[in-house]
């Protein structure tokens, strides 16, 4: 990582938490490959502080199984950048996909958590991105319109987070029986959890049975329906299996975490959107004409592997609106700070950006993810040599990545604020980002004072 600043007190405890949240083998609705993916500081600090010298990292990939793609290195997947890569290069990574797989996001994510540190010390800057829809099942839009300011990082994880439920009189439940090395024991206790799981996916949608819990304590049924009456003995109805959707709203990632059920079943997968908050934003940032602040966001999310759509602020659906509703009247903003104009706005359907340069207000964008193309469903395709074939992938792969995706689009926005904030402030020589902030108050687009009589007959 090249760039940090000297003087940054950076440690490996600053960027392994975003390196577990998307880390794999988190729970049964992600892929089983368990990887710790703990990093390690190479160079670039000392004592604790970076030198401004580049800074290496290193994250062993411990659990991997390069014969999982052998039948691959005849069969270009479907949807898979594998005969792209062939025919751009001549050659690719038949082993796992090289560059085109998503492996190669840990490197962002862990630039992106320096970047972080860097822009929170100076502006308090935070990026939060949670899971706004997977396949048709999405977060209701009046519940967006109440957390118009979004949620915090910590609330995205807890109130994300579900606990499965199973009946113990139908489906003993022995939690500690993978942990306990009796492997005639642990087989048992998954032959038991995959004889429910069967069980749970034939029940009928409108099924009354407790399915999940969250945080607070509250018991869902499959499709998110609140419980008023559960079990007096709920407790023991809980099992080992947590699952984290990273959708902030609990009703939503029940009936998110029963259809990713229902696909991994199916040896299938489904995409999904993810919606990225930044607050503590500096005004000024972003650069007329080309690297506008959105176009630069737009390049840094497309980049992402499997990403297919981005919008900023109402996005299209803004497109439907007329401009008396869509326009965000100014208002006066009465506290002032780094890089603070005097001016807000009351409303942000713009997302953040006026002309690609940030206003203050918090930044708002969503991204498209498309459903994973490694699945273990049998399709009819083609050989390189283009003989017809049918392939069954093998290996361990996401049935929805969505829930793992969050500190990517974290980690990738970090990094493009970090350039935009570096190079606002190399223009002006300063800690600021904004020119001249008294060019905000009763100044005219040539920064000329008004005359007083003209003040006074503006209305």
């Amino acid at each position: 990582v090249d760039g940090v600043p000297p003087g940054l007190e950076l440690t490996e405890s600053d960027i392994q938490p975003q390196l577990t949240r998307r880390r794999p083998g988190q729970s049964t609705l992600t892929t089983p490959r368990d990887e710790k993916d703990k990093v390690t500081i190479l160079s670039g600090t000392e004592f604790g502080r970076t030198l401004g010298t580049p800074i290496g990292l290193f994250v062993p990939n411990e659990d991997q199984r390069p014969g999982d793609y052998k039948e691959m290195s005849k069969v270009p997947r479907p949807g898979h950048a594998d005969y792209t890569y062939q025919l751009k290069y001549g050659i690719r990574a038949s082993s796992g996909g090289g560059r085109s797989s998503a492996r190669e996001t840990i490197g962002r994510v862990a630039a992106g958590a320096i970047a972080e540190k860097w822009l929170h010390s100076l502006f308090g800057t935070r990026v939060v991105t949670w899971v706004n829809s997977v396949g048709d099942v999405c977060i209701p839009e009046d519940v967006m319109q109440e957390m118009s300011n979004g949620w915090t990082r910590e609330e995205v994880d807890r109130l994300g987070q579900l606990e499965l439920l199973r009946d113990p009189a139908r489906w003993p439940i022995d939690a500690e029986a993978i942990a306990s090395g009796d492997d005639k024991r642990k087989a048992a206790e998954l032959k038991q959890r995959a004889a429910f799981e069967d069980a749970f996916l034939a029940l009928p949608e409108d099924d009354p049975t407790p399915a999940y819990r969250d945080a607070s304590g509250k018991v869902y049924t499959r499709t998110g329906s609140e419980l008023s009456s559960p079990p007096a003995n709920i407790g023991a109805w809980v099992s080992d299996d947590v699952v984290s959707l990273r959708c902030p709203h609990a009703p939503t990632a029940c009936r998110m975490a029963t259809l990713i059920r229902h696909v991994k079943a199916a040896k299938d997968s489904i995409g999904g959107t993810l919606t990225t908050m930044c607050t503590g934003v500096p005004a000024g940032l972003g650069e007329p004409v080309f690297d506008r602040l959105e176009a630069k966001l737009a390049h840094a999310m497309l980049s992402l592997p499997a990403t297919k759509g981005f919008e900023i602020g109402t996005g299209f659906r803004g497109t439907s609106m007329r401009g008396s509703a869509h326009n965000d009247p100014f208002v006066a903003q009465h506290t002032s700070g780094a890089g603070r104009p005097n001016l807000t706005t009351s409303s942000n359907n713009a997302g953040g950006t006026l002309g690609g340069i940030t206003v203050g207000t918090p930044i708002q964008f969503r991204v498209a993810i498309k459903a994973v193309s490694t699945i273990g469903q049998a399709q009819t395709t083609s050989t390189f040599d283009g003989e017809e074939t049918v392939l069954e992938a093998k290996g361990r792969h996401d049935p929805c990545v969505l829930p793992r995706a969050p500190p990517l689009l974290e980690g990738m926005t970090a990094l493009v604020l970090a350039d935009a904030v570096m190079l606002q402030r190399t223009r002006l020589g300063g800690a600021n980002t904004i020119a001249d902030p008294t060019l905000m108050a009763g100044a005219d687009a040539n920064g000329v004072e008004e005359p007083s009589s003209k003040k006074k007959r503006t209305k």
